[in-house]
């Protein structure tokens, strides 16, 4: 019987072994990954750029602590910071800490304007993490309710509603918008741009913080380093992990303007972020991701997997809808999901179905063409096998 608290519905396959968009079990067999660790492993496995970065600070050092200067953290947040224009960056290990930074950020930013409750506006369908406050920011009720009472501070609004926009203007406490630019647990749903550029304005107009968590989208995942720059519309908050370390973990909570100094000494703390190790990782990935035609990649390995999926698709009647942005790509069925991730590791396929009926696919930006065309017709074929729904 396993140790391991049961707080995940575990597969039961086990990979020893990864190299670029391969992963093998602890049998031998190989499958193709079209999940990434859930948009971690960008740049696929054991990355040579990234293992060789990793391979040599482990011989230097592992860790100090933010008691000390450590100087591949100031190199990776020099590098962080002119590659999207923010100004200043706090380090951590997770996703979710990196929200809970922005948050905690948004709020300070309110108390220095003596607002006595800062409210930070999210959306439905949002995800954010797991920790109290992130978990408070996420919109699915079901997380939330075994971990009541929520962290206060929150007004949820739908997605695409710029009437809803119009009428936060009244609500003197609001200090930050919080939004992913694609929703990718709630279903990989992007937001328009023009949505985007209204949030922009609103917050311009009213004072507040706009932030962008990028967590999914972010680090080469959407064609772009950071979503926001293929979009257009830039963020004060950037909020950023998962593919930033390419499976080493760290996260960062990035910020310009006035944001970017809100947060002084003693705010906020962390023991592991930012560590010699974990910079040097994410600084290999920063440094392979400033290649433009490795971020092309995204746009062409989209385009044959789905053009795989579209040939082989015995019945379009089976697909409701298909979404995304890049490497992001959410395929919205009519037949049962249940099943689907089970049928396709039976292929020797890695995919993730999310939001009851989507399946999610995050491969990696070094797939090579035949291997999209293989995952594409693999995941028709996943549903051309599904039963039926009743009638």
């Amino acid at each position: 019987m396993s140790a391991i608290m049961r707080t995940y519905k575990q597969l039961p396959v086990a990979f020893v072994r990864g190299r670029g968009a391969t992963l093998w079990d602890t049998q031998g067999r190989p499958y193709l990954d079209g999940l990434s660790g859930i948009a971690v492993t960008n740049l696929g496995h054991c990355h040579p750029r990234v293992t060789q970065a990793i391979e040599e600070q482990a011989r230097e050092l592992v860790h100090t602590s933010n008691l000390f200067r450590i100087p591949g953290q100031e190199q990776l947040g020099a590098e962080l910071v002119s590659a999207t224009a923010m100004e200043s960056v706090f380090f951590c290990n997770s996703g979710a800490e990196a929200n809970e930074v922005a948050i905690k950020l948004a709020r300070r930013y309110g108390h220095d304007r003596d607002i006595k409750t800062p409210t930070v506006v999210v959306l439905d369908g949002a995800f954010h993490g797991r920790t109290l406050g992130a978990l408070a920011a996420t919109a699915g009720e079901a997380m939330r309710q075994p971990f009541e009472p929520m962290v206060p501070g929150f007004i949820r609004i739908a997605p695409e509603d710029f009437n809803g926009l119009k009428s936060l203007e009244a609500q003197a406490d609001i200090v930050a918008v919080l939004v992913e630019p694609v929703q990718g647990e709630g279903g990989v749903r992007p937001l328009s741009r023009d949505y985007l550029l209204a949030l922009r304005a609103l917050c311009d107009q009213q004072n507040w913080l706009l932030m962008f968590d990028e967590v999914q989208t972010g680090n080469g995942r959407c064609g772009a380093l950071y979503a926001y720059q293929r979009l257009g519309v830039t963020p004060d908050v950037l909020i950023t992990a998962k593919g930033l370390g390419n499976g080493y973990p760290i996260g960062a909570c990035l910020a310009k303007g006035e944001a970017s100094a809100t947060l002084r000494a003693g705010d906020h703390g962390t023991t592991y972020g930012g560590s010699p190790l974990a910079c040097a990782a994410a600084s290999a990935v920063v440094n392979t991701l400033a290649d433009p035609p490795l971020l092309a990649r995204a746009d062409v390995i989209r385009e044959h997997i789905l053009k795989a999926f579209r040939d082989q698709l015995a019945n379009p009647e089976h697909v409701a809808e298909i979404r995304g942005l890049g490497l992001m790509l959410g395929i919205e069925v009519t037949v049962p999901a249940t099943g689907l991730v089970t049928s396709a590791l039976e292929q020797g396929v890695v995919i993730n179905v999310t939001a009851g009926n989507t399946i999610r696919l995050l491969p990696p930006l070094v797939m090579t063409n035949d291997e999209a065309n293989q995952l594409g017709y693999s995941v028709a074929e996943i549903i051309n096998q599904a039963p039926e729904i009743a009638a």
